[in-house]
C-alpha cells in the first residue's frame, strides 16, 4: 500500500516550486476542527480533525499509588492506538513502535510544560493521588497524526471534569463527576512537527508527504507566563533517517515558536 516513486517523484517537484497538491504553503495548516464532549463516559474528550486526519481523546481519571519519587503528585499516562480502520498501515495487535512514539511524544509535551498541576492531584501522601489517563484513537490517518493527537488531549484535559472521591471508603464513585476541572495551569502545550523533503520543510503533511518524508523533528512547545521566555521548548523528538543540520535545527526551532503562536490563535478563535 505504498505510494509510488513517481508519486515521491511528483511532491518532490512541487515541493521544489514551493507548491502542494492542495495548493497550501509549505508551512500552512490544513483546516482546523475541535469538537469537545465527544463520549458520555470519559471525564473529558475530544475530537479533532486537521484536513482529513481525525483523532480522539478521552481522560480517565481514577485513585492510585504515588510514584515513590514523587510521594505528593499525581500521575499521567498517555496511551495511543492507531485503529486498522484508520489506515491501511495500521494492524490489529500489540501497539507498534509508530504508536509508543506517539504516545510519549504527547506525555513529554503535556509532562514537561507543567499543564497539570500535579500536587493537586495528591489525595493522601505516599499513598493516594488522583491518576490522569489520557487515551488516544486515530479515526482516520491523512497524516500528521503527531500534531493532532497532542491538540485532542489538550482539548480533552481542559473540558475534563474530576470524578466524585467518596472518603470513607476512599474510592471514586464512578459514573459521578463534579464540576470541578482539572489543575490546570496557563502552560498551555502545543506540538509542532516539521518534515523534511529533499531541502525543503514543511508542516502538517498529507498521508503521501509523510510517506516522503526523509526526516522529521517535532518540537513540544508550551505558553509560560511566569518565565523570561514567555513560549518555551520542552522536548525535542527526532524521526526518520536523514539529518538536519545545526543551522536547520535553530532555524526550524524559530519557526515552531511563531507557528505555536498561530496555532494557538486559532484554538482560542474556536473555544470563543
Amino acid at each position: 500500500m505504498k505510494i509510488s516513486d513517481l508519486m515521491k517523484k511528483r511532491i518532490q517537484e512541487f515541493l521544489d516550486e514551493e507548491k502542494r497538491f492542495d495548493n497550501r504553503k509549505l508551512l500552512e495548516f490544513r483546516k482546523i476542527e475541535i469538537e469537545t464532549g465527544v463520549s458520555k463516559n470519559a471525564e473529558g474528550s475530544a475530537r479533532v480533525k486537521i484536513g482529513d486526519t481525525e483523532v480522539i481523546a478521552g481522560v480517565k481519571i481514577d485513585v492510585t499509588e504515588p510514584y515513590t519519587d514523587h510521594e505528593d503528585e499525581g500521575t499521567l499516562m498517555v496511551v495511543a492506538e492507531l485503529l486498522p480502520l484508520s489506515s491501511p498501515h495500521f494492524e490489529p495487535g500489540p501497539p507498534r513502535i509508530e504508536a509508543i512514539e506517539l504516545a510519549r511524544i504527547v506525555d513529554r509535551g503535556l509532562r514537561e510544560s507543567g499543564f497539570i498541576d500535579f500536587k493537586k492531584l495528591c489525595v493522601k501522601k505516599g499513598e493516594k493521588v488522583f491518576g490522569v489517563c489520557v487515551d488516544i484513537y486515530s479515526i482516520n490517518n491523512d497524516g500528521n497524526l503527531i500534531d493532532a493527537s497532542c491538540l485532542a488531549a489538550v482539548s480533552a484535559l481542559k473540558t475534563a471534569r474530576m470524578p466524585k472521591y467518596d472518603t470513607k471508603l476512599e474510592r471514586i464513585k464512578y459514573g459521578e463527576l463534579t464540576s470541578k476541572g482539572l489543575p490546570l495551569t496557563k502552560n498551555l502545550p502545543l506540538t509542532i512537527t516539521f518534515h523534511k523533503i529533499g531541502e525543503k520543510i514543511l508542516i502538517d503533511p498529507s498521508s503521501e508527504e509523510e510517506e516522503t518524508s526523509e526526516g522529521r523533528i517535532s518540537f513540544a512547545l508550551s505558553r509560560n507566563p511566569g518565565k523570561k521566555e514567555d513560549i518555551v521548548i520542552n522536548a525535542i523528538q527526532k524521526g526518520n533517517p536523514k539529518t538536519f543540520e545545526e543551522k536547520e535545527i535553530f532555524e526550524i526551532a524559530e519557526l515552531a515558536v511563531e507557528k505555536f503562536k498561530e496555532l494557538e490563535k486559532r484554538i482560542k478563535t474556536k473555544e470563543k
